[in-house]
């Protein structure tokens, strides 16, 4: 008889581990990432250009140009809820030697496009574009470059 009740307590054992397995824990599926916006020295971009995110997810922008800079929204083409952003991201050479710093959460899926607005505007159409002979950067060539620009696409919760 105490052979079978040591069975029947293993079993037991087994089953109610087996079940815990299944109970959701929220300390792991609320985990959510932050990602890194770099703005790179001396080439006045942001890297990367294009990241796929999460709902719940934050970027974190990182000036680590000698440089100011700004993130603003673009908000005819914005899909996520993020409006009126405007925000200056201080260059190590107004910071103290240290980067300025910005972090955003997305509570909501859709597109977030934004630019600086010291390295580009916004064209008839929306879209960002390099700046112009009335207040742009240009090359001894003539050529404006490309706009400092990004795109973030917020995914659904995994």
């Amino acid at each position: 008889m105490h052979l079978g009740f040591s069975r029947l307590s293993f079993v037991i054992l087994l089953l109610l581990a087996f079940c815990l397995t299944l109970v959701p824990h929220p300390g792991r599926a609320a985990e959510k990432r932050a990602h890194l916006q770099v703005i790179v020295p001396e080439e006045d971009r942001f890297t990367p250009f294009a990241q796929t995110i999460h709902v719940g997810d934050s970027v974190k922008w990182i000036n680590m140009d000698t440089d100011d800079h700004t993130v603003v929204s673009d908000d005819f083409v914005n899909t996520t809820g993020r409006f009126g952003l405007n925000v200056l991201l201080k260059g190590t050479e107004n910071n103290g030697g240290k980067p300025g710093t910005f972090t955003l959460k997305f509570p909501t899926p859709g597109t977030f496009v934004y630019y600086c607005r010291f390295h580009s505007h916004l064209d008839a159409s929306h879209q960002p574009v390099a700046p112009g002979p009335d207040g742009g950067i240009q090359a001894d060539d003539g050529n404006f470059g490309t706009p400092m620009m990004g795109v973030i696409t917020v995914l659904p919760e995994e």
